[in-house]
């Protein structure tokens, strides 16, 4: 990273503004044996499952979420 890649303190502000809002994480699960993919509140708490990556992207938009992938 150079100083060019470097947000500044206000651009920093807003990216944490954007990130507080109505997120939900997707990241696969395992529940019962199966590999799902779980929809999760940016607290950790597991919101619902579903049984792949797209339904839990629908899932979450159908509740005005966001929805983000996490590794």
């Amino acid at each position: 990273m150079n100083d060019g890649d470097r947000a500044t303190a206000g651009e920093q502000k807003e990216y944490v503004h954007f990130l507080t809002g109505n997120e939900a994480y997707i990241r696969e699960v395992l529940v019962d044996g199966a590999v799902v993919f779980g929809i999760h509140a940016p607290d950790g708490r597991l919101l619902g499952v579903a049984p792949d990556r797209d339904i839990a992207f629908a899932a979450a938009r159908q509740h005005q979420l966001e929805p983000l992938s996490v590794h």
